[in-house]
C-alpha cells in the first residue's frame, strides 16, 4: 500500500503564498506520479497539479504561472508552491500518489488525509 502524509496549508489574504509539501511512504518499487487535488464545499475533487516519473508536469488552467509542483527526496515529496493566492483557491488539498509495488509490479493509489486552504478576500 501507499501512504501519502501532508504539511503546510493554512489561511491566507489573496495575493500572499503557501507551500504544500507531500512524502510518499509503504511498499513502494516505483513512484509514477504525485499530485494535488482540490475539493471545494459541495464540489468534486479536482486535479490541480500533477508531476510524473519522466518530469512530465500538468497544471489547471486556473493554476498556470502560479502554481509550481516539484519533487525531491529521490522523488519521494512534492512541493506544491501557490503563489499569488486567489478566494477561488479555497478548498480542502489532497495529496494522490500512485506507485508500483516489489513483487509484480501492481500500480496502487494513496491520497493524504487533506489539508485546508482558505485565501480571505
Amino acid at each position: 500500500q501507499v501512504q501519502a502524509v501532508e504539511s503546510g496549508g493554512g489561511l491566507v489574504q489573496t495575493g500572499e503564498s503557501l507551500k504544500l509539501s507531500c512524502t510518499a511512504s509503504g511498499n513502494i518499487a516505483e513512484i509514477k506520479s504525485m499530485g494535488w487535488f482540490r475539493q471545494a464545499p459541495e464540489n468534486r475533487r479536482n486535479l490541480v497539479a500533477q508531476i510524473q516519473s519522466n518530469g512530465w508536469i500538468e497544471y489547471s488552467d486556473s493554476v498556470k504561472g502560479r502554481f509550481t509542483i516539484s519533487r525531491e527526496n529521490a522523488g519521494t515529496t512534492a512541493h506544491l508552491d501557490m503563489n499569488n493566492l486567489k478566494p477561488e483557491d479555497t478548498g480542502v488539498y489532497y495529496c494522490n500518489v500512485l506507485a508500483t509495488e516489489p513483487s509484480r509490479g501492481r500500480l496502487f493509489e494513496g491520497w493524504g488525509q487533506g489539508t485546508q486552504v482558505t485565501v480571505s478576500s
